[in-house]
């Protein structure tokens, strides 16, 4: 069942009408970097179908939803600051 959903996923990665992202975005330590990396990348693709802003946002939930529980307390921490420092980039307010 696992090797579908892997499967599954990278399918997802590769074939959908997601954005492309920089490699290793999600590997950065700041959550700055990694809100302005994906920012530029839904900015600039003509592969999504929604706003910058739902295209960004959902990009960062599907990868800290994929990775689960394999995201350290830290490492999730950092990807939730991204998703605030998104919010911000686009002029919303951050969640409390």
């Amino acid at each position: 069942m696992a090797k579908a959903q892997k499967k599954w996923s990278q399918d997802v990665t590769e074939h959908s009408d997601a954005m492309d992202l920089k490699e290793g975005v999600f590997k950065s330590d700041d959550p700055k970097k990694i809100a302005r990396s994906v920012k530029r990348s839904a900015e600039k693709s003509d592969r999504r179908k929604a706003s910058p802003f739902r295209a960004a946002m959902s990009m960062l939930t599907f990868y800290i939803n994929r990775a689960g529980d394999h995201l350290t307390k830290k490492r999730r921490g950092t990807l939730e600051k991204a998703k605030d420092e998104l919010r911000k980039d686009f002029g919303r307010q951050p969640k409390d």
